[in-house]
Parts: structure tokens; sequence; C-alpha cells
């Protein structure tokens, strides 16, 4: 007899007890209960190759045993405190994040989840600059929150029927479907200077910040060109405002760097991380500038963010993923799933654009119109998991097939998922309607 409940009871369960907002993959989904570094098992001791490391959080791996080492160990001599008692770990992991963020980010601060990290920021830039107003990109999702969603230019993510106000939205370099039918590089980065009227016209020159993802991810892995941020930059600061970056899908090794705003050469003003900076333990913060930082003065404190377990498990993450060089492992196996999925895509139109940096990577399923494939990526997860391959969906329609496995994963490892998918693919061809 099974010591899990198993998937049918799991349901109900979940019906009876749970918002229904809580949804899940699959429409026949499974019991997941172990993960195992790049491996995930269900109640039946079915082992799934996991493509989409919880939405880029455990970039270390499941149950990594070094990270699970120092939790377990930390757990035992001081579990919890608040940050009005001085602890050793919540400094030690603040001064670890200053020397590896880009340009001259150096003052954090700790919180429980990528959600709070982006209020948090938002809050700071307006303290900072004395305006209320902000800017986000369209696709672009920064949280849950009553905030984060009013900053989310996904329809599907907006839930709340009285948005926060002050929020306007900038085009993003969405290149294969560029809302200027234009084409990169001769289209002279026409959404990026679009900002510069998007200020002019929609706001009232009172903006505070701008937020945006380096690759957006549940905007459907869209990535940048070149110069991109850059030109953003120059015109953020010709209006004095601060440029917030969301690395929170993004962030430790994912892209092939530390941070993917690195792979555009531009500093933020104030940056944003979470999931994957603990490897699945929960934790959000945001870093930036001592003149920014230390505008803030009046009492703050967060519960949960930064305590001594947390603090540590971020700590040991750091340390492997710096050991072991993670993010250059990310830029290789990244190049060498791009290269794969690009030579299917040669063999099967379906397949209409495939991006991303590193190890977070999207191909975009489209019919011959180009027209969103939503059914056939639904199709495709489904059949994937069945062969034991977890993959992710995202993007407005949902027919983004997303993969952002686990750094840990393994050449031979990309290669069966490579060969799984060739099948899916030859099979949804094959028994298409006509």
């Amino acid at each position: 007899m099974s010591k899990y409940i198993g998937v049918s009871e799991v349901l109900r369960k979940k019906r009876d007890y749970l918002i229904p907002c809580v949804y899940h993959f699959y429409k026949e989904p499974m019991q997941i209960v172990r993960g195992e570094m790049q491996y995930l098992y269900d109640d039946q001791g079915k082992q799934y190759l996991d493509c989409f490391a919880g939405v880029s959080v455990v970039n270390c791996g499941h149950c990594n045993p070094d990270i699970t080492k120092a939790i377990c160990k930390q757990v035992t001599t001081l579990q919890h405190t608040c940050t009005i008692y001085l602890t050793e770990n919540i400094v030690n992991l603040a001064e670890r994040l200053a020397q590896i963020t880009p340009g001259q980010l150096q003052k954090s601060f700790f919180c429980a989840s990528g959600s709070e990290a982006n209020e948090g920021a938002a809050l700071l830039a307006s303290i900072y600059t004395g305006k209320h107003e902000f800017i986000s990109l369209r696709q672009g999702l920064h949280g849950r929150t009553k905030l984060g969603m009013s900053l989310t230019g996904l329809g599907m993510w907006r839930t709340d029927s009285s948005p926060v106000g002050g929020i306007a939205f900038a085009p993003n370099a969405y290149c294969y479907r560029c809302p200027f039918q234009k084409q990169y590089p001769e289209c002279d980065l026409a959404c990026a200077n679009e900002l510069e009227t998007v200020i002019k016209t929609t706001t009232s020159g009172q903006v505070a910040a701008m937020f945006v993802e380096p690759i957006q991810g549940n905007g459907g892995i869209i990535t940048p060109p070149p110069g991109y941020f850059k030109r953003l930059k120059e015109i953020l600061n010709q209006y004095g405002i601060l440029l917030i970056v969301d690395e929170v899908q993004t962030g430790f090794g994912r892209t092939g760097k530390m941070f993917a705003i690195e792979h555009y050469e531009t500093n933020p003003d104030i940056m944003t991380v979470a999931k994957a900076l603990a490897n699945g333990t929960p934790v959000g913060a945001f870093i930036t500038t001592s003149p920014i930082a230390d505008t803030y003065t009046r009492p703050g404190a967060s519960t949960l963010g930064g305590n001594p377990v947390t603090s540590t498990a971020a700590l040991a993450t750091l340390d492997f993923i710096l050991r072991n060089d993670l993010p250059a492992k990310a830029a290789y196996l990244g190049t060498y799933l791009k290269d794969g999925l690009l030579t299917l895509q040669k063999k099967h139109p379906v397949i209409g654009d495939v991006r991303g940096l590193g190890l977070m990577l999207g191909a975009e399923l489209v019919h011959a119109d180009k027209s969103p494939a939503a059914q056939e990526m639904d199709t495709i997860q489904e059949q994937l998991k069945n062969r034991g391959f977890l993959v992710g969906k995202n993007g407005p329609d949902r027919n983004v097939l997303a993969l952002q496995p686990p750094l840990v994963i393994t050449q031979t490892d990309i290669d069966h998922l490579l060969n799984n998918l060739e099948d899916v693919l030859s099979l949804l061809t094959t028994h298409k309607p006509r």
C-alpha cells in the first residue's frame, strides 16, 4: 500500500481547500513526491527530467546535498529571529550580493518573495525621487500583489478589477511580432525609442521608475536585441527616471551570466531578486546603490526576510553556483540546446521562433499563418510529461514552449529531451487533422 494519498485525493483536497486561482499543469497530472538534482519523481516512482526548475527556482538542482546540509545544520541552532535582532548570516548575504551584482549596487533589503521585492523597490524609488508614477513593459510580469499585478502587462495575470493607477506601458522588444512591423537592426530600436513618446503622452512627467525584466519569462521568453536596454537607460536618465531590473526569473546564472542584464552592459539603479537566490527556500530582495538606499530611513522590518535559515540557504546556493561556475555551464549547454531547437525548427514549421539566452529558452509554436498554436503546445506538454519530461509554457497565448531546467542538467539529458521532442513533434504532424 502506498504511503501517498494519490492523485485523485490530492485533487479532491485541492478543490475543497485551496482557492481555485491555484491552478496546475496537465489534464492528467501526477503527484510529485521527491526531487534529486535535475530529476523529479511521482508517487508511482516514475522519474521525470525537470526542464522548468520550478519556474527558474532550483538552479542548483532539487534537494542539492550541499545546500540541504547547510540548511539542516542551521535549523538546529537558530531558526528564526527578526531583523530587529543582530545576526550574522543576513549581513554576510548582503555583502555577497554587493560583490556579485553589477554596477554600484551595494545595499539590500530582504523579504520573502519576488512580489514583495518589487513592492519594496517601487516604494524605494518613490522615496528617493519624490515621484509616484511608474512605467512597465507590455508582457512583463512583476508579481501577484495589487501593485505587482498593476505593473504586469499580461492580461491573464491582471485579475484585480481595480488596478493601481499611474502606471503606463511601453512596447516590449518582441522582435518575432514587432508592433512596428520592422526588423532588427534596421529598426533602429524603434520599440526602445517609443519610451520617450510614452513618457511625454501617457504620464504627467512625475515618473519614479521603470520596471523591466531582461528576458520576459511569463511573457514568452521575450529576449531583447543588443543595445535595447542601453537605449532605454539613456532615455530614462534624460527624464530622471530610475531603472528597476527584475531579475526574479533571470538571475543567478540562468542566462549564462550571473545576471541577465549583464548581457546588455547596462547597470540598474535598483535590482530585484528571488527564486533561485536560495534554490527553493522562500526569499526575495531588492538591492540598490548607497545614495538611493540611504534615503530610506524610516523604520522598516521584514518578519521572515533574511532569517538565519533563509540566509544560510542563499549563501550555500551562491557558493555552489560560483564553485561549479554554473553561469558558464548554462552558457555552454544553452547554446547546445538552442542549436538543437533550431535544427528541429527546420524540420517542423510549428516552431515559429526560438529565442532566449543560456538555459532560459523558448520555442514559440504557431500555425502556418503565424497565429498562436496553443492547443498544439498543450499536446506537446502532455506528451512530453508522459515520456518523463516536464516543460513549461508561457506567453500571452500560452503557446511558447519554455525550457528553463536546473543548471546541473547534462548534455546527455538535453539529447534525450531533444530526441523525445522530435518524436512528439513528428507525431503531432502525423495526426494533425486535414
